[in-house]
C-alpha cells in the first residue's frame, strides 16, 4: 500500500512539473519563432520523466538534462525545474558524483544550446542559461538530497541497532529460561523416571502384575525427559543451525535402520514449498512415530509415506508391531504433542492400531492455511 501511494505521489509531482513547464513555455515563447510540437513535447517529457525518479534516478537525471538542453535550443526561456528535481533524487539515492558531473556538463551545455537557437548573442545566451539553471538552486537541490540521504541512513542504522539489541535480549532471556528449566525440572523428572523404572523392574523380578498406572507413569517420565531435552536444545540454540524439517526425514529413516528396523521412505506427489511450521511439524511427526515404534511396537518393519497434495501434506507412518500388555503405546507426551501441533495448524491426526495388526500414525496438514 505504501509503495502504491508513493507511485501516485510521484506521478502527481511529475504532472505538476510538466504542467508548470508547459505554461511557462507558452507564456515566454519567443514570437520570432515557433518551436512546434517537438519543443512542447520536450517540456512535457522533462516533467513526466520525474515519475520514475525513485526507480531509476540516473536515467531520469540524463533525460531531464537532455530535455532542458533541448528546449533551450528550441527557443524556450524556461527554468530547468525538472532537472533540479532529478538532481535531488540522484543525490538522495547516493549518486553524488554522477550528479556533480552531470550538473557541470549542464552548466556548460545550456549556453551553447541558447546560442544554437539563433535567437541570442553570446551575452544574452549566457544570461538565459544562467536564468534556466541558477547555481544556487542547483546547490540547494543537491544539499537537500544529501541531507535526506544521511537522515535515512541514520534511521536505518538506528533500526538495525534496535533489532540487534532486541535480539540480544531475547537470546539472554531464552538462555535464562533454559537454565531455570534445567535447574528446576530436569532433576525432578529424572527422579520420577528412575523411580518408575525401578518399580517396574522390581515388580517383574518378583513375578507380580505391573499396574497399568505404573506403566503410564514410566512412559510419561520417559517422554517428559525427552521433550524437556528437546526444548532445552531449542532454547539454547544460537540460531546458527536451522530447525529440522522435511529435508532431514531421510536421515531419520536411515537412523532407524541402524537399530535393526527395516524402515522405508516413500515420497509421492510433486514437492512444493510448504510453510515453515508445516515443515517442522512433519519432521516431528516422523521422529515421534519412529521413536515410538523402536520403543514400544516390537516391530520389524516400518514405512514412512509423505504425500504432497495440492492443498495438504499427508504424513503416514505404519509398522507391523505386535503390541503386548506392557508395551502398548499410551497417549503420552509425544502423541499429545503431535496432536497439539497438528491441531494448531488446522490439520487432523489419526493414531490407532490396525485391525490386521500394527499401528498407524497419519497426519494431514493444510499447506494453504498454516503460516
Amino acid at each position: 500500500m505504501g509503495t502504491g501511494r508513493a507511485a501516485v505521489g510521484d506521478w502527481a509531482i511529475a504532472a505538476c512539473v510538466a504542467a508548470t513547464l508547459l505554461v511557462t513555455g507558452l507564456s515566454r515563447q519567443n514570437p520570432a519563432t515557433s518551436p512546434g510540437l517537438f519543443g512542447y513535447a520536450l517540456l512535457a517529457a522533462g516533467g513526466l520523466a520525474l515519475a520514475a525518479r525513485r526507480r531509476a534516478p540516473v536515467p531520469v537525471l540524463a533525460v531531464t538534462g537532455l530535455c532542458a538542453v533541448g528546449y533551450q535550443a528550441a527557443g524556450f526561456d524556461v527554468p530547468a525545474v525538472a532537472y533540479l528535481f532529478a538532481v535531488y533524487a540522484a543525490v538522495r539515492a547516493g549518486h553524488r558524483t554522477i550528479a556533480v558531473v552531470a550538473s557541470v556538463t549542464m552548466l556548460a551545455a545550456l549556453p551553447l544550446a541558447a546560442l544554437a537557437s539563433g535567437l541570442h548573442d553570446t551575452a544574452a545566451a549566457l544570461a538565459q542559461a544562467r536564468g534556466a539553471l541558477e547555481l544556487a538552486w542547483l546547490i540547494a537541490a543537491g544539499a537537500a538530497g544529501e541531507a535526506l540521504r544521511q537522515a535515512e541512513r541514520r534511521a536505518d542504522e538506528a533500526e538495525r541497532t534496535r533489532e540487534e539489541t532486541a535480539r540480544r535480549r531475547a537470546d539472554e532471556e531464552r538462555l535464562h529460561i533454559a537454565r531455570e528449566l534445567h535447574d528446576s525440572l530436569t532433576h525432578q523428572i529424572s527422579i520420577i523416571k528412575v523411580q518408575a523404572e525401578v518399580a517396574v523392574h522390581v515388580a517383574r523380578k518378583r513375578g507380580e502384575q505391573v499396574p497399568e498406572a505404573l506403566l503410564v507413569i514410566r512412559e510419561a517420565g520417559r517422554e517428559a525427559a525427552r521433550e524437556l531435552r528437546a526444548t532445552l536444545e531449542v532454547l539454547r540454540d544460537d540460531g546458527k543451525n536451522p530447525p529440522h524439517g522435511l529435508d532431514h526425514v531421510p536421515e531419520l529413516v536411515r537412523r532407524a535402520r541402524t537399530t535393526g528396523l527395516d524402515a522405508k521412505l516413500t515420497i509421492e506427489g510433486h514437492r512444493n514449498e510448504v510453510p515453515a511450521a508445516v515443515d517442522r511439524t512433519a519432521y516431528r511427526i516422523v521422529q515421534e512415530s519412529l521413536t515410538n515404534i523402536a520403543r514400544h511396537a516390537s516391530a520389524t518393519t516400518a514405512s514412512v509415506r509423505i504425500d504432497y497434495r495440492p492443498h495438504a501434506l499427508v504424513i503416514r507412518v505404519d509398522d507391523d508391531g505386535k503390541a503386548t500388555s506392557d508395551t502398548a503405546p499410551v497417549p503420552g507426551v509425544g502423541l499429545l504433542g503431535m496432536r497439539e501441533r497438528v491441531t494448531a495448524l488446522g490439520g487432523h491426526l489419526r493414531a490407532e492400531p490396525r485391525s490386521e495388526g500394527g499401528f498407524t500414525v497419519q497426519a494431514e496438514l493444510p499447506v494453504d492455511q498454516a503460516s
